[in-house]
């Protein structure tokens, strides 16, 4: 089940790029905008996908996860 979220990420991940680097290009009115609705319902999604998995911290060697203790984490003064 994780492994079809994370899946899921990477296919939103890679749409949201996909639209960015549309909108750079030359567009129509109408293009752009449907390609800017398009980006916000990518993020909508990825960003409502995300909250949803269980939080994890990567280990030694692996890329941060989703959620991962970051420098935000470390503990108060």
């Amino acid at each position: 089940m994780i492994d079809q979220q994370l899946a899921r990420l990477r296919t939103h991940r890679s749409n949201i790029r996909r639209y960015r680097n549309l909108l750079k290009t030359s567009l129509t009115e109408l293009e752009r905008q449907f390609v800017q609705k398009r980006l916000t319902e990518e993020q909508s999604s990825l960003e409502s996908l995300a909250t949803s998995l269980p939080l994890r911290t990567s280990k030694a060697g692996e890329p941060p996860g989703l959620g991962g203790a970051g420098p935000a984490s470390s503990p108060p003064a």
